[in-house]
């Protein structure tokens, strides 16, 4: 191409260049800063999210407050060379928290859990959460890689939390909410 015909072409496409440059570029810092799809690769949080699932996870709120309990969260794990994970908090710092009889008891008090696959076959005893430390669990106890395996999950590991179910277009489509607890 001539330079005449390089300056032509330019005209006629700059623009939409420029638009297609831009696009990607708020795209992607929604993408690492805002809101971000992922994928649920294991049966660890069954029945709540199954194999496949597709959700999107929000990342800015965490800036303004702190976790709660019930809430799904996508996390670094604690140890290396792991990927994300995907857990609901069920431990918030300072509590103590112990698995015993098939519950998970915070300070001494059972928690209603309706959404899990069934109750832990195995015990924890008693541990107090450190400040800046979370205690999460699949809803798949019995097949969850969750810190009753790896311990407390540090605050700054937690890339954010699952608000919406979007794929497949079934019944479960929708927000991701909390569930009522006995405790909060």
């Amino acid at each position: 191409m001539t330079e005449h015909s390089w300056k032509e072409w330019w005209q006629k496409q700059g623009e939409s260049i420029r638009i297609i440059i831009f696009s990607i570029l708020v795209a992607s810092l929604l993408r690492w800063f805002v809101i971000e799809p992922r994928y649920i690769p294991s049966g660890s949080m069954e029945p709540t999210l199954k194999i496949n699932d597709r959700i999107m996870v929000e990342k800015i709120s965490y800036r303004w407050r702190a976790p709660k309990r019930g809430e799904i969260i996508v996390f670094e794990p604690p140890f290396p060379g792991g990927k994300a994970y995907i857990k609901r908090i069920i431990g918030l710092p300072g509590e103590k928290i112990a698995i015993q009889g098939g519950k998970v008891l915070i300070n001494g008090e059972a928690l209603q859990e309706p959404y899990i696959l069934e109750e832990p076959d195995y015990e924890i005893p008693p541990y107090i959460i450190p400040p800046g430390y979370y205690w999460v669990m699949g809803d798949n106890r019995n097949n969850s890689n969750d810190s009753h395996i790896w311990g407390f999950l540090p605050q700054e590991n937690i890339m954010g939390r699952a608000v919406l179910r979007f794929w497949p277009p079934d019944t479960r489509i929708g927000t991701i909410g909390l569930p009522g607890y006995n405790n909060s």
